[in-house]
């Protein structure tokens, strides 16, 4: 795939040489697709839920993805631990306060205040619940399921041709969605890539007591964290990630143990208990939810984070998808997705129940500023953990898991990009592997240039346009492809 090739690193060019520029082309254009299409992206992502629970309770449920005897690769704790480090990681550390406490800070603007904080943690659960893991869901079972039970090439554009036949126009689609896919992931993955490295930078900053200033800080993040990357590149896959995986995800459990017992706990348990509740009475009909009937603000806040979240999550969702069906072999598709869609969201309803209960309880008690989230967002999580005891070693904790979680989408992502780029081949030659780990890299570089969370949001969202299309032509073709099977037929 030159063409994949040639366009991130034109992007990545333009990034470093006109930062600026990328940055303002990028807003552009993602305004004009959640003006004119938030609507498809809500009902894409609602309808992929439904699909991928109707898939769990269905006959199809029992299929195997591979042939009927196959065991599954990796142990199921191995399983949930690299397929949550690779579709969250360390945005769960990044907005673990600051996402509920900037919803509250917009609704008590119009409601009261116990309310604002209770809705804003909903909303909250509803970005990083069974909404994004329906979008991975499914494609990771498309892709699970075409390559290790029809055994085509893991690609994302395999389904197409499988299902339609080997015709010019599915070779023309195929490419496109090939050549698309690459793009998404390669700029999904910078994006996260420069918000970590700004969130580990200011943890430094807080730990050593300074204000970060210029550039120098991040660059410098950033030069180890190409470093620490290379390596596991080199190295077989499931040894690798699982080294990386449990061990960030350790500490983020740690984190979260630590926080619950050393604050007020039977505050943030009510809190976590109430959430459970209300995110369940409300997932399903929050997914149709516009805001046809608000005003401009409400419009603004609408596509600023939940269309924001969807693209999002259909950004990341060809390497997420592709790395989850990777280590999903032998798994039978209820098996799959239940594990997909419930274990991250029980978890994500859990990590901001505590950190954003938390954080409403210190604001309350005056410990904490919720302001800060206007000043810098990045500090949030540091400046919520020097509340409690330990805050420099929690703070350490924090800036480690963030780091190892940084590494490990890199990692998944290099690893996909190379399947991707030599046909569908599960063991890429190292070289490639080395390759698309240097253009991730560069493009993280031009991302982190830029010196914004807003902006680097923005672009992340810009590549994911067109997927929301391909997502649904994935679907028809796994529905498609289902109608032939027999559930319990041997292969």
């Amino acid at each position: 795939m030159r063409c994949a090739l040639a366009l991130t690193v034109l992007v990545a060019g333009w990034g470093i040489f006109d930062t600026a520029g990328l940055a303002a082309f990028a807003a552009r254009q993602v305004k004009i697709v959640l003006v004119s299409r938030g609507w498809f992206v809500m009902l894409t992502a609602s309808v992929m839920l439904l699909v991928a629970i109707w898939l769990s309770v269905s006959p199809y449920g029992r299929i195997k993805l591979g042939r009927d005897d196959e065991k599954p690769e990796f142990s199921t704790a191995s399983w949930l631990t690299m397929m949550f480090a690779a579709g969250m990681g360390v945005g769960l550390l990044f907005y673990a306060a600051a996402e509920p406490v900037t919803h509250y800070l917009f609704l008590s603007r119009e409601m009261e205040p116990r309310r604002a904080a209770f809705l804003a943690l909903t909303l909250t659960d509803f970005h990083w619940g069974l909404h994004a893991w329906a979008i991975y869901g499914i494609t990771g079972l498309v892709i699970a399921y075409f390559g290790f039970r029809r055994e085509t090439p893991q690609l994302i554009s395999a389904p197409v041709q499988q299902v339609f036949g080997v015709r010019r126009w599915t070779r023309g689609v195929g490419w496109v969605v090939d050549l698309l896919s690459i793009y998404a992931i390669a700029i999904g993955l910078a994006g996260s890539v420069a918000m970590g490295v700004f969130q580990v930078q200011d943890g430094i900053a807080a730990l050593f007591g300074f204000s970060p200033s210029g550039l120098a800080l991040p660059l410098g993040v950033f030069a180890v964290l190409v470093l620490a990357y290379l390596f596991p590149l080199t190295v077989d896959l499931g040894r690798g990630m699982a080294v990386l995986s449990n061990t960030a995800l350790v500490i983020a459990i740690a984190l979260l143990v630590f926080s619950l017992l050393a604050g007020p706990t039977h505050f943030l348990m009510n809190t976590i208990v109430a959430s459970i509740g209300d995110y369940a009475a409300k997932v399903i009909p929050h997914g149709f939810q516009t805001y046809a009937f608000f005003d401009e603000p409400v419009a603004e806040w609408f596509q600023g984070w939940t269309l924001n979240y969807m693209v999002w999550w259909l950004a990341w969702a060809p390497f997420v998808g592709v790395f989850i069906a990777r280590i999903s072999r032998g798994r039978t598709i209820r098996e799959f997705l239940v594990g997909v869609l419930l274990a991250p969201t029980a978890f994500s309803i859990l990590w901001f129940g505590v950190f954003g209960g938390l954080a409403f309880y210190k604001g309350a008690a005056a410990q904490l500023d919720p302001a800060v989230v206007s000043n810098n967002i990045n500090q949030t999580t540091f400046l919520l953990l020097d509340t409690l005891p330990f805050s420099r070693l929690t703070t350490a904790a924090t800036i480690v898991a963030a780091f190892l979680f940084i590494v490990t989408s890199v990692v998944s992502a290099a690893y996909v990009l190379a399947m991707f780029s030599t046909g569908g081949d599960q063991t890429p030659p190292v070289r490639v592997k080395l390759t698309w780990g240097v253009i991730l890299g560069l493009l993280g570089l031009a991302m982190i240039l830029s010196d914004s969370v807003a902006a680097v949001r923005e672009i992340i969202a810009m590549s994911a346009g067109p997927f929301v299309f391909i997502v649904l032509l994935l679907m028809v073709c796994l529905l498609k492809a289902l109608k032939e099977e027999k559930p319990g037929r041997t292969r």
